[in-house]
């Protein structure tokens, strides 16, 4: 290629690398490389930085005659790059070897370039040096950027602590185990966390538990459950057992299936997730359920009020070990009462529910058919 002299053709390289995308992405690969808490973050986010602070230089460097001092350029991103990355617990020195490793390899680009448009070397040295003096001031604001964040401790620790929540119970980027210390979410001695979701929000007042809202309810990690007292009356909180970071996903998706079914049934308290495993087992699969009321409840006609009050009769049978004494006391009705509808709902079925011929398993299969009969919308 012939050589082409004079400033257009350093302007053209540097306008054709602040419109190609896959400059964004070599700068964004550069940075994350530099160092494990870097790569950790996704490829996207630390892209949108590399592309709002190049952006932001084009205008000084496309057009010198117009451009001022180079601490007078608008550097906006490179001050929201540093405020993130503190936000997110980057350390700082990681975040300025990911800026001087993207800084570095612009330089790289911009020279196989110009090389490649015929630009002389002694334009070519006058460009770098002014990377140079613009890259030293993007390094200024992106500290800048970082202290600010950090001065601004309470909210800035709560937007990091939500953030590392979401990455370790949704399934995002896994956080280590120090980022989540940093933020003041503990591990027990074994590095193990116990996982719980409450509703309302604001459920939990636990020193040992750090909550954050998530979804509409309350989440939270801590080496230890919350006690009785340390949860509001009106509160309903389910606790899985410790686990280590990554069964967080799983576990936090069975909390939050508890949380829905146990405040559609009123209830309040703390409980732990297995106090949930039949609930959620037997609410995974509705359509079985109905199949179950079909063949066991086939003779209950769900507009007989009667009807729906021996199943409920035998329910809280059910729920109350077979016992006719506890279940009356349960319904404020006499035991022969509960031993009569338990008779009147064998005449109609033709099924016993108290012969316990069956085992454990047709009880199981009577408490499924009589819930999913009890909660279909045909029978209200």
């Amino acid at each position: 290629m012939a050589v082409v002299r004079g400033s257009e053709p350093v302007t053209a390289v540097l306008r054709g690398m602040a419109d190609d995308p896959d400059v964004y992405g070599e700068l964004a690969r550069a940075a994350r490389s530099r160092s494990p808490e870097l790569s950790r973050l996704t490829e996207e986010a630390t892209r949108s930085h590399v592309t709002a602070v190049l952006r932001a230089a084009a205008p000084w460097f496309t057009a010198p005659e117009k451009a001022g001092p180079v601490d007078e350029q608008d550097f906006t991103a490179a001050l929201l790059l540093g405020a993130d990355r503190a936000v997110q617990g980057v350390p700082m020195t990681v975040v300025l070897r990911g800026v001087q490793a993207a800084l570095a390899r612009v330089a790289e680009i911009v020279v196989d370039r110009c090389r490649s448009a015929g630009v002389p070397d002694r334009a070519l040295l006058s460009l770098v040096l002014r990377l140079q003096e613009y890259g030293a001031a993007v390094e200024r604001q992106v500290i800048h950027g970082y202290r600010a964040a950090e001065h601004d401790a309470p909210r800035a620790l709560d937007a990091v602590r939500t953030r590392l929540l979401r990455q370790a119970l949704l399934g995002e980027v896994a956080p280590r185990a120090e980022e989540l210390a940093r933020a003041g979410v503990h591990a027990d001695a074994e590095g193990r966390y116990h996982c719980l979701v409450a509703a309302p929000a604001r459920a939990v007042r636990s020193a040992r538990v750090a909550t954050v809202p998530l979804d509409g309810r309350t989440a939270g990690l801590g080496p230890r459950p919350p006690e009785a007292g340390e949860i509001a009356p009106e509160a309903l909180v389910v606790v899985a057992p410790a686990a280590a970071l990554p069964e967080l996903p799983g576990l936090y998706r069975l909390l939050v299936r508890a949380v829905d079914l146990g405040r559609q049934q009123g209830l309040h308290g703390l409980y732990d997730i297995t106090d949930f495993a039949g609930l959620i087992a037997l609410a995974e699969q509705p359509y079985l359920g109905g199949l179950l009321s079909h063949r066991l409840l086939g003779g209950l006609d769900p507009a007989d009020d009667f009807h729906r009050q021996l199943a409920l009769t035998a329910l809280a049978f059910l729920d109350n070990g077979r016992r006719l004494d506890q279940t009356a006391a349960a319904l404020f009705t006499h035991p022969n009462t509960v031993r009569y509808r338990l008779g009147r709902l064998r005449q109609i079925t033709s099924a016993s529910l108290t012969g316990g011929d069956g085992g454990p398993l047709a009880a199981l299969h009577w408490w499924w058919a009589l819930t999913a009969w009890l909660e279909s919308p045909t029978q209200h």
